[in-house]
């Protein structure tokens, strides 16, 4: 589904903001399609059903009590790792917090997490969900039937690793962080500004191996600035721990009040 986009000013980040938005969608240009009109009035069908499903999900979520935050990455950037070591954080400060895995295939990334976390549930988008390369409203959906809700406090969505579809659509999460790893390159935020637009975080992994790596991490953060100027961007390594205090307390800020 990553033919199409949300409308550049769907996200205007003036922070905080309460949850992810869908004020506006816009399909892009699909001129150079012979059924574009056609895929026009089912792309904006798609986004609409999408959109009633993640105010049902938010709904859900907030009469729970429970902040639920959609992490979202390349594949290979770390969010798994960092899922590993916040969940085991989490738990020790007797944060109660759950996860919904998403993977296009298996069950390698919620086996990781289990042991970590309060509750878990999988959804493989194969099954069901014709194999998509992100998660949607309707998918998340599914997820919630299998969590007790009043259990939690916080849960954490793992997406679909992909730089473009998980961005196009809200879940029904309240805030929406991006993983990125020093190794992709610091023209990303240019290549991929739907993503990092969308992100109110974005957490700089795999810091430890900044002396290893030719990489210009100012450069990075001018490039971000360019497509998302308000996004709070924190540097942490999920093997050594650096910097993970500090997303820790971002994550664990006020909750949602039931």
């Amino acid at each position: 589904m990553g033919r199409f986009h949300r409308h550049d000013g769907e996200h205007d980040h003036e922070h905080p903001h309460d949850h992810e938005h869908h004020e506006h969608h816009e399909v892009g240009d699909l001129s150079g399609y012979a059924t574009g009109a056609d895929r026009v009035v089912v792309l904006e069908r798609i986004f609409t059903e999408n959109d009633r499903a993640a105010d049902a999900n938010r709904a859900a979520l907030d009469a729970a009590g429970v902040r639920c935050v959609n992490l979202m990455s390349s594949p290979g950037a770390g969010k798994t790792a960092l899922l590993e070591r916040t969940l085991a954080h989490l738990a020790a400060a007797g944060v109660r917090a759950g996860v919904v895995e998403g993977d296009i295939e298996t069950a390698l990334d919620a086996d990781r997490l289990a042991p970590h976390a309060a509750q878990v549930a999988l959804l493989n988008t194969g099954d069901g969900f014709g194999g998509e390369c992100h998660l949607d409203a309707p998918m998340v959906a599914r997820a919630l039937e299998e969590l007790d809700l009043d259990a939690l406090d916080l849960l954490l969505v793992e997406n679909v690793g992909n730089l473009v579809c998980p961005a196009e659509f809200d879940t029904g999460a309240h805030d929406r962080v991006m993983v990125y790893s020093l190794t992709e390159g610091e023209e990303k935020p240019l290549k991929y500004p739907v993503m990092f637009r969308a992100c109110e975080v974005v957490l700089v992994n795999k810091v430890d191996l900044l002396p290893y790596l030719d990489v210009d991490l100012e450069l990075f953060r001018r490039n971000l600035a360019q497509v998302n100027p308000a996004a709070t961007v924190f540097e942490v390594s999920a093997r050594t721990g650096a910097g993970l205090d500090a997303w820790h307390a971002w994550l664990t800020r006020v909750p949602v009040a039931p």
